[in-house]
């Protein structure tokens, strides 16, 4: 006969009912009770039950997965919300802010997924998806040039919709087309023509935001400071995006693009160490983007590095532009390919030639695999030596590889307060970070990221320092993360995207969301918040306890359920 259970033999099925609570299906009391309000509160009600999903709903797992963009967070384990809401129309937004905040679910608002991290569709507390992937409607005004672009459109849908209506306009945002507006432009933006026009957030003159009061906000109703934030600083951590209204850039008829690669033996230190000065500093149309990477060639291990540019120009003013300035490249016209600025598009998003630019309009080209990024700022070149250290370092690491992307051009131009987004005149190049992986599981995730970290820690000593700056659209939790909401938690990562600008946009936050229902691991913090824990030495921030509050009930009634489920 099988012992009766001992309370310490119960713990671990206690903590498993924890992990999975919110993973079964939603409470009847929680789904009713929020499609109630979600009634009560939109303008429009006929379709409410339509866009909301819980674990019953036989399409819950689909929506869920359609845009989760990093293998990382599809597994079993992974924390999943107890209801994703799909808006139709923008008084669906107001309503699910107002609703989530009443019942006292956290809410993490998605527009692509492509998040690096998860966090747009990933907590380890109760909470609700809001799926912004069918407000992504693009209106284009071509007699100001300018665009009303909604934050569930992806910049493959933008791209498109621009050469619908001209052949000689483009817009300075990323090369990935499956990458969701109102991600990509909050937290800056950058793209291949960012030499010569600078961020996408540098070209965005209005926007609406739903507050946490459920208003909808222009940009003369949300004011100034607000929209400040919201353009670098992460719209997430303020409300929820609905839209932007950007201006378009010149783009000439013709542009020329061209990749080479390298090897150690082929000259590629003297090439890397070169493009350091070269790349941001020559003409601002001219883009080069330099990937370097381990590879085994003929069974000998070596560093390929491989260069891929855009000249807004034709390829007789580039190659004698290269000539002078980069004659080590050895760049010749037979390397480079004249195309329109859409084919360029589809270039770098590694289409084939002949390529119809309707493929844009495909949300479901992005191969999903497993990954990790980091970032990092160059502001003095690498000698060759410190090169060659590296050279072995990686090779070593077999796996890890780096993005270098120059800056200079109209980055230096403009101030590094004029957006939170810092990171302009002095800044050479950004570094990302990057590794993939196929392996499933807990192992093959540790090794992956141990070794993308290493070779982090090798760069210590070439990288910006005080802080050690990095890049918000590549988020990297290991900078750090909030638990308690924290001002002091806060600054840790918070300095490192947004230098001084840091303070400012916590200045904004706690104004405009002072008791924090928008937050994830790295929002911003309100100082409400810090003064909080600071008197009541770091105990639940009120914000925290009026959500629990609301929840509990639905809580206690799910993990009742879980246990009852084990047991």
């Amino acid at each position: 006969m099988t012992p009766p259970l001992s309370p310490p033999s119960l713990l671990p099925l206690l903590l498993v009912a924890f992990n999975i609570c919110f993973s079964l299906a939603a409470s009847n009391s929680v789904y009713e009770s929020f499609v109630q309000c979600l009634k009560t509160r939109s303008n429009s009600s006929d379709n409410i039950s339509d866009i909301v999903y819980s674990h019953s709903n036989a399409t819950y797992e689909t929506v869920l997965e359609q845009y989760i963009r990093n293998a990382r967070f599809n597994t079993s384990s992974t924390p999943k919300p107890v209801i994703i809401i799909t808006p139709l129309t923008e008084s669906h937004v107001s309503a699910a802010v107002i609703c989530s905040n009443n019942i006292g679910f956290q809410l993490r608002i998605r527009s692509g997924g492509h998040d690096f991290e998860g966090v747009s569709y990933v907590s380890d507390q109760p909470f609700f998806i809001l799926d912004m992937f069918n407000l992504r409607s693009i209106l284009i005004n071509m007699a100001d040039q300018s665009v009303w672009v909604q934050s569930g459109a992806t910049l493959g849908e933008l791209y498109y919709r621009i050469w619908e209506k001209s052949k000689v306009y483009g817009f300075p945002a990323g090369v990935c087309p499956t990458v969701g507006v109102g991600g990509h432009i909050s937290g800056a933006g950058y793209g291949n023509m960012v030499r010569k026009y600078g961020l996408s957030v540098d070209y965005v003159v209005d926007a609406k935001i739903v507050d946490v009061n459920g208003n909808i906000l222009d940009r003369k109703a949300m004011g100034e400071d607000l929209f400040w934030a919201i353009r670098g600083g992460g719209g997430a951590s303020f409300g929820v995006i609905l839209a932007f209204n950007i201006k378009l850039v010149d783009v000439p008829e013709t542009v020329t693009v061209f990749k080479l690669e390298r090897t150690l033996e082929q000259n590629a230190t003297d090439v890397v160490y070169k493009w350091q000065s070269v790349a941001p500093t020559t003409d601002d149309n001219l883009f080069m983007r330099m990937l370097v990477q381990p590879v085994t060639l003929n069974k000998q291990k070596t560093i390929k590095i491989s260069i891929m540019a855009l000249y807004l120009g034709d390829v007789n003013s580039v190659v004698p532009l290269l000539a002078e300035d980069f004659p080590e490249l050895g760049l010749v016209t037979e390397d480079c390919f004249e195309m329109s600025w859409i084919e360029s598009a589809l270039w770098w998003a590694s289409f084939g030639k002949g390529t119809s630019p309707t493929v844009l309009l495909d949300r479901e080209s992005y191969h999903v695999k497993f990954m990790k990024r980091k970032s990092d700022y160059v502001k003095t070149p690498i000698s060759k030596d410190g090169l060659q250290w590296l050279w072995k370092k990686m090779i070593e690491l077999e796996e890890p590889g780096l993005v270098f992307n120059p800056y200079g051009g109209k980055m230096n131009e403009i101030k590094e307060t004029e957006t939170p987004f810092p990171h302009r005149a002095g800044n050479l190049f950004k570094i990302q970070y990057s590794i993939n992986w196929k392996d499933m599981g807990i192992e093959a995730d540790k090794r992956s990221r141990s070794l993308v970290n290493r070779l982090h820690s090798y760069m210590t000593s070439f990288v910006s320092k005080n802080p050690r700056s990095a890049y918000l659209n590549y988020r990297d939790l290991d900078i750090g993360i909030t638990k308690n909401w924290s001002y002091q938690e806060g600054k840790v990562y918070g300095e490192s995207y947004f230098n001084g600008n840091f303070e400012r946009l916590v200045d904004v936050k706690t104004v405009v969301d002072p008791h924090n229902f928008f937050r994830n691991e790295q929002s911003i913090p309100p100082r409400t918040i810090k003064a909080w824990n600071e008197k009541n030495e770091g105990s639940i921030p009120p914000s925290t306890s009026k959500a629990w509050n609301k929840s509990k009930p639905y809580v206690m009634i799910i993990l009742f359920m879980a246990i009852v489920h084990i047991i």
